[in-house]
């Protein structure tokens, strides 16, 4: 089950972002996190009569408070990072900074790992590390020009794998029986914070009518993949459900090569190759 909830997960996370990095290039950063944040809370609170009862108690939402604020931030910067640079690009270096902390604490805690399932996960990083690696060709000339020594974006993707990572460590701190109400509290600690960024720096939540709804399309889609996510989280291994969820940059870099007409190079293509492989060895091991 942990298998399917993360993948399922990683593909819903991969659409989001390339839909936040594409509205990204066109409208202000924290307007488009805000508003796509707020659409994914109000897909969320109708749902939740459904799910049964559940029990948070002040550490669930604190824990859900806090990875809101991370990750907010965390995919507020992957969103200028891929309005910047190539999405190709950009996503797997986010998911490289975003795995490796949480695998890292859950080996400090403790956690064993089968050879299987380690080999999976190594192989996932490299994997995620060879998506990465773009081909120069005149006819795809980079959006910008590097900046300080990497590529365009690169900066703001590793910062934000940094915030990232932590929301999902922070996020997976919730126990089990607080249902999905640390999601809300995420949410609901997070929209504040990035709409008081817009006003500060005079930006507008006003967009387009098309790509408002792109956005709040977009927010949707990150809400269901950190709600598998969350329960994939539950029904195993932090450290595997994690390095599943990352390999979220197969489904954006299909997205741009698809709509934006971004080449994937032959790195790229074995990188994809070596996703699926890592996936039957963490499948397999566990």
């Amino acid at each position: 089950m942990v298998y399917l909830l993360a993948l399922m997960s990683a593909a819903f996370y991969g659409a989001a972002d390339f839909t936040g990095g594409f509205a990204s290039r066109r409208a202000p950063m924290f307007s488009v996190v805000t508003i796509s944040q707020l659409a994914g809370l109000l897909s969320l609170l109708p749902v939740l009569p459904l799910l049964g009862p559940a029990s948070p108690d002040t550490a669930d939402f604190a824990w859900g408070a806090a990875s809101g604020v991370a990750g907010g931030f965390g995919v507020g910067l992957l969103y200028r990072a891929l309005a910047i640079g190539t999405m190709g690009v950009v996503a797997p270096t986010t998911s490289v900074c975003a795995v490796i902390i949480p695998v890292v604490a859950s080996l400090l805690r403790g956690e064993h790992l089968p050879s299987l399932v380690g080999g999976g996960i190594l192989l996932a990083i490299v994997a995620i590390v060879l998506l990465g690696q773009e081909s120069a060709h005149p006819d795809h000339p980079a959006p910008r020009p590097p900046q300080y020594g990497l590529p365009s974006g690169m900066w703001h993707a590793l910062a934000s794998g940094v915030a990232i990572g932590f929301f999902f460590l922070l996020l997976a701190n919730a126990k089990s029986d607080a249902g999905l109400w640390p999601l809300v509290a995420a949410r609901v600690a997070g929209i504040p914070v990035f709409a008081a960024i817009v006003v500060a720096t005079g930006a507008s939540f006003r967009l387009p009518p098309r790509l408002a709804w792109l956005v709040i399309g977009g927010g949707v889609l990150d809400m269901l993949a950190n709600v598998l996510y969350l329960l994939a989280t539950r029904y195993g291994s932090l450290a595997v459900a994690v390095t599943l969820v990352s390999l979220y940059p197969a489904s954006t870099v299909v997205l741009a090569r698809v709509v934006l007409k971004e080449r994937l190079s032959r790195l790229q293509m074995i990188g994809m190759a070596g996703a699926l492989v890592a996936v039957l060895l963490i499948v397999g091991g566990g």
